[in-house]
């Protein structure tokens, strides 16, 4: 199998030079339309993908994202690697505005999305306990170093419902009892729905503020989030830009288990299983179903 690199992002993050024979596509699924259309090409020999999480333009809030559609379209364009670029709060006063951080653990406080492609009809536990691939960290590590990014490897993220940002009571219980380290809004359930897609998955978590817990920055300010954005995201196109270098020839299987997230995750019984809920499960589960997206 060849690499298919997927990149999920905010604006800015998908203009990469040298993308050639780029094409947004749009992509049908059971779960209602993606974000948007998907932005595909190929860059020196690499397959990538950019789909903007938000969509263009900025229509989606955190909780709105079309979680579920986001994933099968990608997983119907055979993704085989979700990188997702995601801006966030830091718990920690070495982790700086401008950093960025590949987190290994999440902490799930949203509760008002729809979190997995399986329920009643056909039912499915897959294992989150290590909910990114660590041969994509490490890859993205790596890259990083090379590029002079100032990169920290591995950290808690805590996912929060939003739009609002966290009250300082809020920011100093994630911090000081949770042990948490950075704060967003975006990657549950994206990261569970990736592991039920069996794709590999890493967060590169780049750092815009300090929350609202330090004592000589107070309030997140949204004008000075947005600059570092801007710069954060200058530097993402770089690592972007580097991919090929480092997905180059014949895609092995993941030492993880990622892409075998689901070999024995389906419980329900072959005779009982609702058709329509199977048919929607096409492209995420077909390999364990039988079926051919």
């Amino acid at each position: 199998m060849e690499h298919h690199v997927a990149v999920i992002g905010g604006s800015g993050i998908y203009e990469i030079a040298g993308l050639e024979d780029a094409e947004w596509q749009e992509v049908h699924t059971p779960w209602g339309a993606p974000s948007d259309h998907v932005l595909s090409g190929n860059l020196k020999g690499l397959r990538l993908s950019f789909l903007p999480r938000h969509g263009r333009g900025h229509v989606h809030s955190p909780t709105t994202v079309p979680y579920r559609a986001n994933i099968d379209a990608l997983k119907r364009l055979g993704v085989t690697d979700i990188v997702s670029a995601s801006a966030c709060g830091s718990f920690r006063e070495d982790l700086a505005p401008g950093d960025f951080v590949i987190v290994d653990q999440f902490i799930d406080r949203t509760f008002a999305r729809e979190k997995s492609f399986f329920g009643s009809g056909c039912v499915g536990h897959v294992s989150v306990a290590h909910p990114t691939c660590r041969r994509l960290g490490d890859t993205l590590e790596e890259i990083a170093r090379e590029q002079g990014i100032r990169v920290h490897r591995g950290g808690t993220y805590l996912a929060m419902e939003g739009p609002q940002f966290s009250t300082l009571a809020e920011s100093r219980m994630y911090r000081e009892n949770w042990g948490c380290d950075v704060i967003g809004m975006t990657n549950m359930p994206e990261a569970k729905l990736a592991r039920e897609a069996e794709i590999c998955y890493a967060t590169v978590a780049m750092v815009t503020d300090y929350d609202s817990w330090h004592p000589d920055h107070g309030e997140v300010d949204v004008s000075e989030i947005i600059r570092t954005l801007t710069s954060n995201a200058s530097r993402m196109r770089e690592v972007i830009g580097s991919f090929p270098d480092n997905f180059a020839g014949v895609r092995s299987a993941c030492p993880q288990g990622c892409d075998r997230a689901l070999e024995f995750a389906i419980l329900t019984r072959l005779e009982d299983r609702d058709a329509t809920v199977v048919a929607r499960l096409d492209a995420v589960a077909g390999r364990v179903l039988g079926q051919v997206p």
